[in-house]
């Protein structure tokens, strides 16, 4: 059986990728603020940590071997979202989006290069944001695109060694948990030509197919789950 590692995978888009994998896969999940349902650790590793300190991507991968022996699929789904308004800087804030949602992912990687074969699969989650400036949340979406870029060179980089890098980009995503606003989910809605938001469910099909082998040729590629957001 394949070992799956998700990072972020308690809750959200995370919890519903966790779902998707633990069936036919070994499970390992790491979490950090928000303690994940027993339903999901069920049969699963399940890891508290902090991506963004210096060594815990070892510790991580450590485990992850210690306990399953190999490790088949990465998914970067660890992420953070704070305000960077053009009238305040608060430098602290800003690089704590950019450690993890661009520095843990290549931290994790070259953890896992000792123990990855040919057919593994890194995937990312990255955003819309990366194309669509968002309003107040700048460093969110220069880092989304940085993520881009360093999946297209990751996949360059490592498909000679047989292992494939993709990410996807989902739009608003509707969690029931962390329920949105109702006006800002309504003006969200209406930009989506699917006239709907996506769901963590939604996000969690499209990274389970780029990780299986009817992906098998496609690596370097963003695919975005948004139902059509600003077409």
């Amino acid at each position: 059986m394949k070992t799956v590692l998700i990072t972020g995978g308690a809750s959200g888009i995370g919890a519903a990728l966790s779902a998707k994998f633990a069936p036919d896969h070994d499970l390992a999940l790491t979490w950090c603020h928000r303690e994940p349902t027993a339903k999901i650790t069920e049969n699963a590793l399940t890891l508290q940590a902090d991506l963004t300190q210096d060594g815990s991507a070892q510790t991580v991968i450590d485990a992850v071997i210690q306990r399953f022996g190999r490790i088949d699929v990465i998914i970067n789904n660890a992420g953070s979202l704070a305000p960077s308004p053009p009238d305040g800087f608060d430098a602290a804030s800003q690089r704590a989006i950019l450690d993890l949602n661009l520095l843990a992912p290549q931290a994790l990687l070259a953890a896992a290069m000792p123990h990855l074969q040919p057919g593994a699969s890194v995937i990312s989650i990255s955003s819309v944001n990366a194309v669509l400036p968002p309003k107040g949340h700048v460093t969110y979406g220069a880092s989304k695109a940085a993520l881009n870029l360093w999946t297209r060179a990751m996949a360059k980089e490592l498909g000679p060694k047989g292992i494939r890098v993709n990410a996807v980009a989902p739009g608003a995503v509707n969690i029931p948990e962390n329920p949105r606003d109702a006006e800002l989910t309504k003006r969200f809605t209406d930009e989506t030509a699917l006239g709907r938001l996506a769901t963590g469910h939604d996000i969690a099909e499209a990274v389970y197919f780029l990780a299986s082998k009817a992906a098998g040729a496609i690596t370097g590629e963003i695919l975005t789950v948004s139902g059509g957001y600003r077409l």
